[in-house]
Protein backbone atom coordinates (compact mmCIF):
# COMPACT_ATOMS: atom_id res chain seq x y z
CA UNK A 1 0.00 0.00 0.00
CA UNK A 2 1.41 3.41 -0.93
CA UNK A 3 1.40 6.41 1.33
CA UNK A 4 -0.98 8.17 -1.04
CA UNK A 5 -3.40 5.24 -1.05
CA UNK A 6 -3.38 5.06 2.73
CA UNK A 7 -4.16 8.76 3.12
CA UNK A 8 -6.74 8.99 0.34
CA UNK A 9 -8.69 5.76 0.88
CA UNK A 10 -11.83 6.27 2.93
CA UNK A 11 -12.10 3.01 4.86
CA UNK A 12 -15.17 4.24 6.71
CA UNK A 13 -16.93 4.64 3.37
CA UNK A 14 -15.78 1.18 2.26
CA UNK A 15 -17.50 -0.39 5.29
CA UNK A 16 -20.43 2.05 5.17
CA UNK A 17 -20.00 3.28 8.75
CA UNK A 18 -19.63 6.78 10.22
CA UNK A 19 -16.26 8.01 11.47
CA UNK A 20 -17.42 7.76 15.08
CA UNK A 21 -18.62 4.16 14.67
CA UNK A 22 -18.00 1.86 17.62
CA UNK A 23 -15.90 -1.29 17.39
CA UNK A 24 -19.09 -3.36 17.49
CA UNK A 25 -20.62 -1.39 14.59
CA UNK A 26 -17.46 -1.81 12.50
CA UNK A 27 -17.36 -5.53 13.25
CA UNK A 28 -21.03 -5.96 12.33
CA UNK A 29 -20.66 -4.04 9.07
CA UNK A 30 -17.55 -6.00 8.10
CA UNK A 31 -19.17 -9.38 8.72
CA UNK A 32 -22.22 -8.46 6.67
CA UNK A 33 -20.17 -7.24 3.70
CA UNK A 34 -17.61 -10.05 3.92
CA UNK A 35 -20.35 -12.65 3.75
CA UNK A 36 -21.98 -10.89 0.78
CA UNK A 37 -18.79 -10.53 -1.27
CA UNK A 38 -16.87 -13.63 -0.12
CA UNK A 39 -15.20 -15.36 -3.13
CA UNK A 40 -16.82 -18.68 -2.19
CA UNK A 41 -20.24 -17.09 -2.67
CA UNK A 42 -19.25 -15.27 -5.90
CA UNK A 43 -17.41 -17.83 -8.02
CA UNK A 44 -15.71 -16.18 -10.98
CA UNK A 45 -16.92 -12.67 -10.05
CA UNK A 46 -13.77 -10.53 -10.31
CA UNK A 47 -15.55 -7.39 -9.07
CA UNK A 48 -16.79 -9.20 -5.98
CA UNK A 49 -13.26 -10.49 -5.31
CA UNK A 50 -11.82 -6.96 -5.54
CA UNK A 51 -14.60 -5.67 -3.31
CA UNK A 52 -13.83 -8.40 -0.76
CA UNK A 53 -10.18 -7.33 -0.73
CA UNK A 54 -11.18 -3.70 -0.13
CA UNK A 55 -13.48 -4.75 2.73
CA UNK A 56 -10.76 -6.91 4.32
CA UNK A 57 -8.21 -4.09 4.00
CA UNK A 58 -10.60 -1.62 5.63
CA UNK A 59 -11.35 -4.03 8.47
CA UNK A 60 -7.64 -4.65 9.03
CA UNK A 61 -7.18 -0.93 9.72
CA UNK A 62 -10.44 0.08 11.42
CA UNK A 63 -10.83 -3.18 13.33
CA UNK A 64 -7.52 -2.61 15.14
CA UNK A 65 -7.81 0.30 17.63
CA UNK A 66 -4.12 1.21 17.30
CA UNK A 67 -4.12 1.18 13.48
CA UNK A 68 -7.41 3.06 13.41
CA UNK A 69 -5.95 5.81 15.61
CA UNK A 70 -2.89 6.09 13.37
CA UNK A 71 -5.10 6.17 10.26
CA UNK A 72 -7.32 8.92 11.69
CA UNK A 73 -4.29 10.99 12.66
CA UNK A 74 -2.73 10.56 9.23
CA UNK A 75 -5.95 11.58 7.50
CA UNK A 76 -6.31 14.61 9.74
CA UNK A 77 -2.72 15.69 9.07
CA UNK A 78 -2.42 15.05 5.34
CA UNK A 79 -5.97 14.40 4.20
CA UNK A 80 -6.59 18.02 3.10
CA UNK A 81 -3.68 17.95 0.69
CA UNK A 82 -1.34 20.18 2.62
CA UNK A 83 0.90 20.57 5.62
CA UNK A 84 1.78 23.87 7.25
CA UNK A 85 4.87 24.33 9.40
CA UNK A 86 4.53 25.35 13.02
CA UNK A 87 5.67 28.65 14.45
CA UNK A 88 9.13 27.32 15.19
CA UNK A 89 9.87 26.24 11.65
CA UNK A 90 11.65 29.42 10.71
CA UNK A 91 12.30 30.69 7.24
CA UNK A 92 9.66 30.72 4.56
CA UNK A 93 6.16 29.44 4.20
CA UNK A 94 6.82 26.02 2.62
CA UNK A 95 9.26 23.15 3.01
CA UNK A 96 10.69 21.12 0.19
CA UNK A 97 11.24 17.63 1.58
CA UNK A 98 10.14 14.08 0.86
CA UNK A 99 7.40 12.57 2.98
CA UNK A 100 9.45 9.39 2.86
CA UNK A 101 11.79 11.06 5.36
CA UNK A 102 8.94 11.53 7.80
CA UNK A 103 7.56 8.07 7.25
CA UNK A 104 10.98 6.48 7.46
CA UNK A 105 12.08 8.24 10.61
CA UNK A 106 14.83 10.59 9.33
CA UNK A 107 13.99 14.20 8.43
CA UNK A 108 16.57 16.06 6.44
CA UNK A 109 17.04 19.75 5.83
CA UNK A 110 14.27 21.77 7.45
CA UNK A 111 12.12 18.73 8.24
CA UNK A 112 12.98 18.59 11.93
CA UNK A 113 11.75 22.09 12.45
CA UNK A 114 8.38 21.47 10.85
CA UNK A 115 6.13 21.71 13.82
CA UNK A 116 8.53 19.66 15.95
CA UNK A 117 7.53 16.28 14.45
CA UNK A 118 11.03 14.87 14.06
CA UNK A 119 10.97 11.08 13.66
CA UNK A 120 7.67 10.57 15.46
CA UNK A 121 5.69 9.96 12.29
CA UNK A 122 8.09 7.20 11.40
CA UNK A 123 6.73 5.26 14.35
CA UNK A 124 3.18 5.91 13.17
CA UNK A 125 3.64 4.88 9.54
CA UNK A 126 6.47 2.38 9.89
CA UNK A 127 4.24 -0.26 11.43
CA UNK A 128 1.53 0.22 8.84
CA UNK A 129 3.63 0.14 5.69
CA UNK A 130 6.36 -2.25 6.91
CA UNK A 131 9.19 -0.24 5.46
CA UNK A 132 11.97 2.08 6.57
CA UNK A 133 13.63 5.10 5.04
CA UNK A 134 17.32 5.35 4.34
CA UNK A 135 19.56 8.29 5.11
CA UNK A 136 19.82 11.35 2.93
CA UNK A 137 20.07 10.46 -0.71
CA UNK A 138 19.35 6.76 -0.25
CA UNK A 139 15.59 6.87 -0.90
CA UNK A 140 13.12 4.39 0.51
CA UNK A 141 14.28 0.84 1.19
CA UNK A 142 11.69 -1.92 0.76
CA UNK A 143 11.75 -4.51 3.52
CA UNK A 144 10.36 -8.06 3.48
CA UNK A 145 6.62 -7.92 2.90
CA UNK A 146 4.14 -9.57 5.24
CA UNK A 147 1.59 -11.87 3.65
CA UNK A 148 -2.08 -10.95 3.51
CA UNK A 149 -4.60 -12.07 6.09
CA UNK A 150 -7.23 -14.60 5.02
CA UNK A 151 -10.72 -15.13 6.36
CA UNK A 152 -12.70 -18.33 6.16
CA UNK A 153 -15.84 -19.79 7.73
CA UNK A 154 -16.64 -23.12 9.34
CA UNK A 155 -19.91 -24.63 10.55
CA UNK A 156 -19.87 -26.84 13.65
CA UNK A 157 -22.46 -28.96 15.33
CA UNK A 158 -23.61 -27.84 18.77
CA UNK A 159 -21.58 -30.61 20.43
CA UNK A 160 -18.41 -29.79 18.44
CA UNK A 161 -18.64 -26.16 19.52
CA UNK A 162 -18.91 -27.14 23.19
CA UNK A 163 -16.27 -29.88 23.20
CA UNK A 164 -13.91 -28.51 20.52
CA UNK A 165 -13.11 -30.07 17.14
CA UNK A 166 -10.43 -30.38 14.48
CA UNK A 167 -11.85 -29.54 11.05
CA UNK A 168 -10.32 -29.48 7.55
CA UNK A 169 -10.27 -26.11 5.77
CA UNK A 170 -9.47 -25.78 2.09
CA UNK A 171 -7.83 -22.42 1.47
CA UNK A 172 -7.16 -20.56 -1.78
CA UNK A 173 -4.70 -17.68 -1.71
CA UNK A 174 -1.75 -16.08 -3.47
CA UNK A 175 1.60 -17.73 -2.74
CA UNK A 176 5.09 -17.76 -4.26
CA UNK A 177 4.84 -19.35 -7.71
CA UNK A 178 6.22 -22.90 -7.57
CA UNK A 179 7.13 -22.95 -11.25
CA UNK A 180 9.67 -20.12 -10.92
CA UNK A 181 10.30 -20.33 -7.16
CA UNK A 182 8.70 -16.91 -6.72
CA UNK A 183 11.21 -15.09 -8.93
CA UNK A 184 8.76 -14.42 -11.79
CA UNK A 185 11.44 -15.50 -14.29
CA UNK A 186 11.54 -18.85 -16.08
CA UNK A 187 15.27 -19.12 -15.47
CA UNK A 188 15.06 -17.83 -11.93
CA UNK A 189 17.30 -14.83 -12.73
CA UNK A 190 15.24 -11.61 -12.74
CA UNK A 191 17.09 -8.31 -13.06
CA UNK A 192 16.87 -5.27 -10.81
CA UNK A 193 14.27 -2.79 -12.00
CA UNK A 194 16.10 0.23 -13.47
CA UNK A 195 13.20 2.59 -12.75
CA UNK A 196 13.15 2.17 -8.96
CA UNK A 197 16.65 0.65 -8.64
CA UNK A 198 15.25 -2.32 -6.78
CA UNK A 199 13.33 -0.40 -4.12
CA UNK A 200 9.89 -1.19 -5.58
CA UNK A 201 8.80 2.43 -5.11
CA UNK A 202 9.09 5.71 -6.95
CA UNK A 203 8.70 9.27 -5.69
CA UNK A 204 6.02 11.46 -7.22
CA UNK A 205 5.57 15.20 -6.68
CA UNK A 206 2.20 16.20 -5.26
CA UNK A 207 2.51 19.97 -5.33
CA UNK A 208 3.31 22.35 -2.50
CA UNK A 209 6.88 21.06 -2.22
CA UNK A 210 5.88 17.50 -1.21
CA UNK A 211 6.58 14.18 -2.85
CA UNK A 212 4.75 10.91 -2.25
CA UNK A 213 5.89 7.37 -2.90
CA UNK A 214 3.92 4.91 -5.03
CA UNK A 215 4.59 1.35 -6.14
CA UNK A 216 6.86 1.33 -9.18
CA UNK A 217 4.67 1.03 -12.32
CA UNK A 218 7.29 -1.02 -14.18
CA UNK A 219 7.94 -3.77 -11.62
CA UNK A 220 4.60 -3.44 -9.74
CA UNK A 221 6.43 -2.85 -6.48
CA UNK A 222 8.59 -5.99 -6.62
CA UNK A 223 11.89 -4.26 -7.36
CA UNK A 224 12.64 -6.96 -9.93
CA UNK A 225 11.79 -7.47 -13.59
CA UNK A 226 11.68 -10.87 -15.26
CA UNK A 227 13.67 -11.11 -18.49
CA UNK A 228 11.75 -14.22 -19.49
CA UNK A 229 8.40 -14.07 -17.61
CA UNK A 230 7.11 -17.29 -16.10
CA UNK A 231 4.15 -18.77 -18.00
CA UNK A 232 2.28 -19.51 -14.79
CA UNK A 233 2.53 -16.24 -12.85
CA UNK A 234 3.25 -13.96 -15.86
CA UNK A 235 6.29 -12.50 -14.12
CA UNK A 236 4.56 -11.52 -10.87
CA UNK A 237 6.19 -14.23 -8.80
CA UNK A 238 2.81 -15.00 -7.20
CA UNK A 239 0.28 -17.65 -8.20
CA UNK A 240 -2.98 -18.96 -6.85
CA UNK A 241 -2.41 -21.79 -4.45
CA UNK A 242 -4.87 -24.19 -2.82
CA UNK A 243 -4.15 -26.10 0.34
CA UNK A 244 -6.05 -28.04 2.95
CA UNK A 245 -5.13 -27.59 6.57
CA UNK A 246 -6.41 -29.14 9.75
CA UNK A 247 -7.61 -26.39 12.07
CA UNK A 248 -8.26 -26.95 15.76
CA UNK A 249 -11.32 -25.09 17.00
CA UNK A 250 -11.09 -24.66 20.79
CA UNK A 251 -13.80 -25.94 23.10
CA UNK A 252 -16.49 -23.49 24.13
CA UNK A 253 -16.64 -21.35 20.96
CA UNK A 254 -19.89 -19.51 20.34
CA UNK A 255 -21.84 -18.78 17.17
CA UNK A 256 -20.29 -15.88 15.23
CA UNK A 257 -16.98 -15.98 17.11
CA UNK A 258 -13.89 -15.00 15.07
CA UNK A 259 -10.74 -17.03 15.78
CA UNK A 260 -7.29 -15.78 14.82
CA UNK A 261 -4.60 -18.28 13.77
CA UNK A 262 -1.25 -16.53 13.53
CA UNK A 263 0.94 -17.26 10.52
CA UNK A 264 -1.67 -19.38 8.72
CA UNK A 265 -2.53 -16.80 6.08
CA UNK A 266 -0.85 -15.92 2.77
CA UNK A 267 2.94 -16.51 2.76
CA UNK A 268 5.08 -13.37 2.86
CA UNK A 269 7.45 -12.07 0.21
CA UNK A 270 11.21 -11.66 0.35
CA UNK A 271 11.40 -13.53 3.64
CA UNK A 272 8.52 -11.63 5.24
CA UNK A 273 6.20 -13.35 7.74
CA UNK A 274 2.98 -14.99 6.65
CA UNK A 275 -0.34 -13.29 7.30
CA UNK A 276 -2.95 -14.58 9.72
CA UNK A 277 -6.00 -16.75 9.17
CA UNK A 278 -9.31 -15.63 10.68
CA UNK A 279 -11.97 -18.30 11.03
CA UNK A 280 -15.59 -17.25 11.63
CA UNK A 281 -17.47 -20.02 13.45
CA UNK A 282 -21.12 -20.84 12.85
CA UNK A 283 -22.86 -23.23 15.26
CA UNK A 284 -25.92 -25.34 14.47
CA UNK A 285 -28.79 -25.51 16.92
CA UNK A 286 -29.35 -28.58 19.11
CA UNK A 287 -32.71 -30.32 19.34
CA UNK A 288 -32.53 -30.61 23.16
CA UNK A 289 -29.95 -28.21 24.55
CA UNK A 290 -29.58 -24.46 24.29
CA UNK A 291 -26.87 -22.09 25.42
CA UNK A 292 -26.69 -18.99 27.58
CA UNK A 293 -23.10 -17.76 27.79
CA UNK A 294 -21.02 -20.49 29.43
CA UNK A 295 -24.16 -22.28 30.66
CA UNK A 296 -26.21 -24.87 28.78
CA UNK A 297 -29.98 -24.97 29.07
CA UNK A 298 -32.52 -27.79 28.91
CA UNK A 299 -36.27 -28.03 29.57
CA UNK A 300 -37.37 -31.17 31.44
CA UNK A 301 -41.04 -32.25 31.64
CA UNK A 302 -42.30 -33.54 35.01
CA UNK A 303 -45.65 -34.96 36.09
CA UNK A 304 -48.07 -33.03 38.24
CA UNK A 305 -47.48 -35.50 41.05
CA UNK A 306 -43.69 -34.99 40.89
CA UNK A 307 -44.13 -31.21 40.99
CA UNK A 308 -46.65 -31.33 43.85
CA UNK A 309 -45.16 -34.09 45.99
CA UNK A 310 -41.49 -33.74 45.05
CA UNK A 311 -39.11 -36.45 44.00
CA UNK A 312 -35.95 -37.22 42.04
CA UNK A 313 -35.72 -36.42 38.32
CA UNK A 314 -33.10 -37.76 35.87
CA UNK A 315 -31.79 -35.08 33.51
CA UNK A 316 -29.73 -35.67 30.32
CA UNK A 317 -26.38 -33.93 29.87
CA UNK A 318 -24.47 -33.12 26.68
CA UNK A 319 -22.07 -35.97 25.91
CA UNK A 320 -22.11 -37.39 29.44
CA UNK A 321 -24.17 -39.57 31.77
CA UNK A 322 -27.48 -38.25 33.13
CA UNK A 323 -27.60 -36.41 36.45
CA UNK A 324 -30.29 -36.75 39.12
CA UNK A 325 -31.83 -33.60 40.58
CA UNK A 326 -33.98 -33.48 43.68
CA UNK A 327 -37.30 -31.82 42.98
CA UNK A 328 -38.73 -30.08 46.09
CA UNK A 329 -42.41 -30.57 46.91
CA UNK A 330 -44.57 -27.79 45.48
CA UNK A 331 -42.21 -26.97 42.60
CA UNK A 332 -43.99 -24.50 40.29
CA UNK A 333 -44.01 -24.75 36.53
CA UNK A 334 -41.07 -22.89 34.95
CA UNK A 335 -38.73 -23.13 37.94
CA UNK A 336 -35.03 -23.38 36.96
CA UNK A 337 -32.54 -25.53 38.83
CA UNK A 338 -28.78 -25.81 38.35
CA UNK A 339 -26.53 -28.81 37.69
CA UNK A 340 -23.05 -27.43 38.34
CA UNK A 341 -20.14 -28.15 36.01
CA UNK A 342 -22.27 -29.61 33.19
CA UNK A 343 -22.15 -26.60 30.87
CA UNK A 344 -19.77 -25.23 28.22
CA UNK A 345 -15.99 -25.10 28.60
CA UNK A 346 -14.63 -21.73 29.72
CA UNK A 347 -11.32 -20.18 28.65
CA UNK A 348 -9.68 -21.25 31.93
CA UNK A 349 -10.69 -24.88 31.36
CA UNK A 350 -13.53 -24.95 33.90
CA UNK A 351 -17.13 -25.55 32.88
CA UNK A 352 -20.31 -23.58 33.22
CA UNK A 353 -23.53 -25.08 34.56
CA UNK A 354 -26.56 -26.85 33.11
CA UNK A 355 -29.71 -24.81 33.76
CA UNK A 356 -32.69 -27.16 34.07
CA UNK A 357 -36.16 -25.63 33.63
CA UNK A 358 -39.13 -27.65 34.90
CA UNK A 359 -42.20 -27.93 32.70
CA UNK A 360 -45.26 -29.59 34.24
CA UNK A 361 -46.68 -32.07 31.75
CA UNK A 362 -50.48 -32.27 31.52
CA UNK A 363 -51.80 -35.63 30.24
CA UNK A 364 -54.20 -35.42 27.29
CA UNK A 365 -56.22 -38.54 28.18
CA UNK A 366 -57.02 -39.98 31.63
CA UNK A 367 -58.61 -43.37 32.15
CA UNK A 368 -59.32 -45.76 34.98
CA UNK A 369 -57.72 -45.23 38.37
CA UNK A 370 -55.82 -42.12 37.28
CA UNK A 371 -59.01 -40.31 36.35
CA UNK A 372 -60.81 -41.45 39.52
CA UNK A 373 -57.89 -40.27 41.66
CA UNK A 374 -57.85 -36.87 39.98
CA UNK A 375 -61.61 -36.48 40.41
CA UNK A 376 -61.23 -37.29 44.10
CA UNK A 377 -58.44 -34.71 44.36
CA UNK A 378 -60.64 -32.05 42.75
CA UNK A 379 -63.42 -32.73 45.25
CA UNK A 380 -60.97 -32.60 48.14
CA UNK A 381 -59.67 -29.19 47.05
CA UNK A 382 -62.96 -27.69 45.92
CA UNK A 383 -62.79 -24.95 48.56
CA UNK A 384 -59.40 -23.73 47.32
CA UNK A 385 -59.41 -21.00 44.69
CA UNK A 386 -55.94 -20.39 43.18
CA UNK A 387 -57.25 -17.26 41.42
CA UNK A 388 -58.69 -15.52 44.47
CA UNK A 389 -55.62 -13.32 45.05
CA UNK A 390 -55.54 -12.45 41.35
CA UNK A 391 -59.04 -10.96 41.44
CA UNK A 392 -58.39 -9.11 44.70
CA UNK A 393 -55.25 -7.55 43.21
CA UNK A 394 -57.18 -6.58 40.09
CA UNK A 395 -59.83 -4.75 42.14
CA UNK A 396 -57.26 -2.88 44.20
CA UNK A 397 -55.21 -1.70 41.22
Amino acid sequence: MSTKDFIEKDYYKVLGVPKDATEAEIKKAYRKLAREYHPDANKGNVRAEERFKEISEANDILGDPKKRKEYDEARALFGNGGFRPGPGAGGGGTFNFDLGDLFGGGAQGGGQGAGGFGGGLGDVFGGLFNRTGGGPGTGTRTQPRRGQDIESEVTLSFTEAIEGATVPLRMSSQAPCKACSGTGDKNGTPRVCPTCVGTGQVARGSGGGFSLTDPCPDCKGRGLIAEDPCDICKGSGRAKSSRTMQVRIPAGVSDGQRIRLRGKGTPGERGGPAGDLYVVVHVKEHSVFGRRGDNLTVTVPVTYAEAALGGEVRVPTLGGPPVTLKLPAGTPNGRTMRARGKGAVRKDGTRGDLLVTVEVSVPKDLTGKARDALEAYREATADEDPRAELFQAAKGA
